[in-house]
C-alpha cells in the first residue's frame, strides 16, 4: 500500500517505486557494512509465482474460503479502497492515524471496519461500504495447534509469547488474505480479476523465493530444500514487534496448512525505537535517512549506537546527543584510547614491531584469560540474541586492556625492566588482535582497519571465534600504519544534524 499511495503522489508506476528504493536500500546497507547471502525482491516473477502456488495449495486443502464483505468504497476516488488506504481512530488505544490493517501505536491487527470515523487516505474524503468479494484463510482453525507449539518454545522472548497469548485468549479469527489493487501478486483464480494477495499473506513466501533464487544463482536449484524440508533447520525472524503477529501466528499457520515447509525455531522480536522521544515515521519525515547520515559520519558509530542501545524488552529512544556520548566517551576514549596509546608507544619505543613476550606473570594472565572469558560470553550472548549484553562484554574487555595498561605503566617499565615492559606490551597486542575478532559483528569497518594495523596475516573475518584466545602475533613482528581509529564528534555536528530532523 505505501508503494501505491507514493507512486500516486509522484505520478509514477509502482514499479518505478520499488526499483528506486531497491537500488537505494541496497547501496545504503552495502555502505553499513550489512551483507546478504542473496539480496532478494518480492517483485521478482519467481516469487510471483510461488507465493501463488502456495496460494493455491492451500485453497485446494480447503483452507481457504470465499466471503462476500462490506468493504469501503470512496465516491471521490472511485475505487475500493485497500487497508492501507484508510486512516482513522484505533478502537484500542486511540490512536488518531492508525491505518487499517493495523494500529503501529499498539500493534493490534485490525479490520478497516473497526477504525473509528475513518477516512481516505488519499482525499481525505469519508468513504462509504459496499459490498465485495475476498478470499480467507481459515486461521482459526489453528488455534490449539499454534497455542501447543509455542509452548514447545519456552526460551521464546517474553514479549513474543505475552504478545500471543493476547490474541489466544481474544480467539483467532479468520482473516481475508486479498486486496482490491492493480498493484501485487494476481490472485490465481478465474473469478478473482482485480485481486491480489494481502502483502502479509506474501511476504514471509519472500523467505523462501529468495532461498530458491540463491540456489539458482549457485547452480544447484535444489539446494533449498535442504534447509526449507530439514527439521534440524534453525530458521529465524528478526523482526519489530508490530510484525510479531505475523510471523508468530498467521505465518506459522500458514505454513502447517501446507504441510511441507519447517517452523520459525526463534522470532527474537524486538520493541520500538524511536528518535527524540517520538515515534519514527518515513512518511513525517521524522527519521534518520542512512544514506544521509553517511554522508557525514562513518558507518560504524551508528551501529555501534544501535546495538548498545537496542529495544530488546522494551521501546528505547535514539538521540543525536546520546550517539555522540557513546562515540566519544566508549568507542573513542575506551576503544580508541586503547589501541592508539599503546600502539603509538610500540611505535616510537620498539621499531614498530611486537616487543618479544617473557615471562608472564599473574596480570598478565589474567588478560589472556579474560580474552577467553570475553569471547565465550559475547558469543552465547549473540546466540540468545542478546546483543547489547554482548556489546557490554566487549567494552569490558578494553576497559580490562585499559585497567592493565595504567596499572602496570610500561613507560615507568622502559626506564627501569625493558624486558618487562616488552612483555606487557606484548600481551597488548594478543589482546588487540583478539578485539579485532570480536569487535567484527559490532565494528566491521573498525575491525578490518585494527586488523591492519597491527599487520596481521590475512583477514580477522577468516579466524574462528573459539579460536580467538588462542590467537598469537608472533614475537617481531613489523605492525602497521596507526591511524585514529574513532574520532570525536563535535557539538556543531550534532545540533546541525537535530536541525535537519526538526525541519
Amino acid at each position: 500500500m505505501p508503494i501505491t499511495i507514493r507512486a500516486d503522489r509522484e505520478k509514477v508506476s509502482p514499479k518505478d517505486v520499488v526499483d528506486r528504493y531497491h537500488g537505494m536500500m541496497k547501496k545504503s546497507f552495502e555502505r553499513m557494512g550489512v551483507h546478504f547471502d542473496n539480496y532478494s525482491r518480492t517483485s521478482l516473477p519467481l516469487h510471483h509465482k510461488i507465493s501463488q502456488d502456495f496460494f493455491l495449495n492451500l485453497f485446494n486443502k480447503g483452507f481457504i474460503r470465499e466471503q462476500s464483505v462490506k468493504q469501503y468504497y470512496c465516491p471521490n476516488c472511485s475505487r475500493f479502497l485497500p487497508d492501507r488506504y484508510i486512516e482513522g481512530e484505533c478502537p484500542h488505544c486511540h490512536q488518531l492515524d492508525a491505518r487499517g490493517d493495523q494500529c503501529e501505536a499498539c500493534g493490534h491487527w485490525l479490520e478497516p471496519e473497526q477504525l473509528i470515523n475513518p477516512k481516505c487516505k488519499v482525499c481525505g474524503s469519508s468513504p462509504e461500504l459496499r459490498t465485495t468479494k475476498h478470499w480467507y484463510f481459515r486461521l482459526s482453525e489453528f488455534q490449539k495447534k499454534l497455542e501447543d507449539w509455542q509452548a514447545s518454545k519456552p526460551d521464546w522472548k517474553s514479549n513474543v509469547r505475552e504478545f500471543c497469548s493476547g490474541w489466544f485468549q481474544e480467539g483467532l479469527t479468520d482473516r481475508p488474505i486479498t486486496r482490491d489493487i492493480d498493484w501485487g501478486i494476481p490472485v490465481p483464480l478465474p473469478d478473482a480479476e482485480g485481486k491480489v494477495l494481502y502483502v502479509w499473506f506474501d511476504a514471509p513466501i519472500g523467505y523462501i523465493s529468495s532461498s530458491v533464487e540463491w540456489s539458482q544463482k549457485q547452480g544447484t536449484p535444489e539446494r533449498w530444500r535442504d534447509y526449507w524440508f530439514d527439521p534440524e533447520t534453525k530458521l529465524v525472524h528478526f523482526i519489530g514487534k508490530d510484525n510479531i503477529v505475523f510471523h508468530a501466528i498467521v505465518w506459522p499457520a500458514t505454513l502447517m496448512a501446507h504441510g511441507d515447509f519447517i517452523l520459525p525455531a526463534q522470532i527474537p522480536a524486538n520493541e520500538f525505537l524511536n528518535i527524540e522521544g517520538k515515534k519514527i515515521s518515513t512518511s513525517r519525515n521524522w527519521a534518520v535517512w542512512v544514506d544521509e547520515y553517511l554522508d557525514v559520519f562513518p558507518p560504524d558509530p551508528l551501529r555501534y549506537c544501535l546495538v548498545a542501545n537496542a529495544p530488546e524488552n522494551k521501546d528505547a529512544d535514539f538521540t543525536w546527543k546520546e550517539f555522540q556520548l557513546r562515540n566519544n566517551s566508549e568507542l573513542a576514549d575506551v576503544l580508541g584510547n586503547l589501541f592508539n596509546r599503546h600502539l603509538s608507544f610500540v611505535e616510537k619505543n620498539f621499531e614498530n614491531k611486537v616487543p618479544p613476550a617473557g615471562i608472564l606473570n599473574d596480570a598478565d594472565k589474567a588478560v589472556l584469560k579474560a580474552i577467553g572469558e570475553a569471547t565465550g560470553k559475547i558469543g552465547k550472548s549473540l546466540e540468545d540474541f542478546q546483543v547489547r549484553r554482548a556489546t557490554t562484554e566487549l567494552m569490558e574487555l578494553a576497559r580490562t586492556g585499559n585497567k592493565y595498561f595504567n596499572d602496570t605503566a610500561p613507560w615507568a617499565l622502559l626506564k627501569t625492566d625493558r624486558t618487562r615492559c616488552a612483555t606487557v606490551l606484548n600481551t597488548m597486542v594478543q589482546l588487540q588482535a583478539a578485539l579485532a575478532v570480536l569487535m567484527e559483528p559490532f565494528l566491521p569497518f573498525s575491525s578490518e582497519k585494527l586488523w591492519r594495523m597491527l599487520n596481521a596475516p590475512g583477514s580477522h573475518r577468516d579466524q574462528r571465534w573459539d579460536s580467538v584466545p588462542d590467537l598469537r602475533i608472533p614475537d617481531g613482528h613489523p605492525l602497521g600504519k596507526r591511524e585514529i581509529l574513532f574520532g570525536k564528534i563535535e557539538d556543531a555536528v550534532i545540533e546541525a544534524q537535530l536541525a535537519k530532523l526538526h525541519n
